[in-house]
């Protein structure tokens, strides 16, 4: 079963054309093309198709977060005042699974909603399990005491692969995060380059 998910995941490398998460093992890194024997002959995007892939690239990024939960950050990101597709990014930014991610409590977006859901991490104290939980600035999300030597999670501490954010604050041997402040663009280490702007323009289409 792992085996047949981190396949698909290659072939959305394959066909969004990067390395989405940045994983050294990413077929992308060494087959440039996307998914089918040949791969996949595009001619020039139109400029749908940008707005279109740079939607792909952003939801998929999150773990596939559902089209109709995505287009409820869209309206909620141009409700709110300033720029829209920052708005947008740190409206997901402030999720607890995504925060999870940035404070290295899992290895892989997809491993932080699975933990996540299974109720391993506590926000301001109380257990949390919801992965689309909104995470306000100032709040303390830690990993459980009785989670703190689960395989996984030990992993993802002891990696050197990523680094712990600006915007959070890091305690307690590094089970405790503080979400300091929401991220702009600029602050988010993504492994290629996001375009919200051109997210707010397809759902604006």
């Amino acid at each position: 079963m792992a085996g047949k998910r981190l396949e698909s995941k290659h072939k959305i490398d394959r066909r969004l054309g990067c390395n989405l998460w940045g994983r050294a093992k990413s077929p992308y890194n060494t087959r440039q093309t996307g998914p089918g024997m040949h791969g996949a002959n595009r001619g020039k995007p139109t400029d749908y198709g940008l707005q279109l892939r740079a939607k792909q690239k952003l939801k998929g990024y999150y773990g596939g977060i559902g089209e109709k939960q995505f287009r409820k950050y869209y309206f909620e990101a141009i409700r709110m005042s300033g720029d829209s597709s920052q708005n947008l990014v740190g409206l997901l930014e402030s999720r607890l699974d995504a925060v999870v991610y940035r404070a290295k409590f899992a290895p892989t977006v997809f491993a932080t909603r699975q933990l996540v859901s299974h109720g391993h991490f506590k926000v301001n104290g109380k257990r949390v399990n919801i992965p689309s939980y909104q995470v306000k600035e100032g709040d303390v999300i830690e990993v459980r005491e009785k989670s703190r030597t689960v395989a996984i999670i030990m992993g993802a501490r002891e990696s050197a692969e990523r680094d712990t954010p600006e915007f959070l604050s890091m305690e307690d041997n590094g089970f405790k995060a503080t979400f300091v402040r929401t991220p702009k663009l600029e602050d988010i280490p993504y492994p290629v380059a996001m375009e919200p702007n051109l997210v707010i323009e397809f759902y604006s289409r």
